[in-house]
């Protein structure tokens, strides 16, 4: 009887162990990782475009230099912000998706400077830098959708009843996503006076 009993048990917690959604959980999250690593690769893909689109620039717009200078700085710190891919809480991914958006201003400001100087803008190198960087930042934007479909995904099954109790029993905690900028819901005022 003990016999009958003790594999009864034991068959209940290979069944409840296997269907409690522990291997998903697993699945998913490896997922998110694995787009996370794709994000920072979009993401360093542009940071080794900016110190060649830079020195383009330095050579024929020497006294932008503040605007260089902010950009190399922006690149800097952007590049030094590393989110552990175990750790994706809201916080970090907000903090890195911070010092990106940082440099993609720098950027910005540097690309709009670069607009009063038509010697720049003729530069062979600097039409092909200023291709690789609108396709960078394209990736950058699939990459980032991509993630936080994953998270979505991941996120749904771990809060999810049952699976809510053996994600807390294990550590599986909710991640965070990528989210607008402030002010991107509205649209940029254009003035033609």
């Amino acid at each position: 009887m003990k016999r009958l009993y003790f594999l009864c048990i034991a068959l209940l917690a290979v069944v409840t162990l296997n269907s409690c959604g522990y291997n998903t959980m697993v699945s998913k999250d490896e997922n998110v990782k694995g787009k996370w690593a794709q994000v920072e690769n979009a993401y360093q893909r542009r940071a080794d475009l900016v110190p060649n689109l830079v020195n383009t620039v330095k050579g024929s717009a020497s006294h932008e230099k503040g605007t260089l200078e902010a950009v190399v700085n922006a690149r800097a710190k952007a590049t030094s912000m590393t989110v552990d891919p175990s750790n994706l809480s809201e916080e970090s991914v907000a903090a890195f998706q911070q010092s990106q958006e940082a440099l993609s201003q720098s950027l910005g400001r540097l690309l709009v400077t670069v607009e009063d100087y038509p010697d720049i803008k003729a530069n062979e190198n600097f039409r092909d830098l200023q291709i690789q960087l609108e396709g960078t930042e394209n990736r950058i934007s699939v990459e980032r959708r991509s993630y936080n479909e994953a998270v979505q995904d991941y996120n749904t099954t771990v809060r999810r009843f049952p699976n809510n109790i053996v994600a807390g029993i294990f550590g599986f905690k909710t991640k965070g996503t990528f989210k607008s900028q402030a002010g991107a819901d509205t649209a940029p005022e254009v003035s033609f006076e």
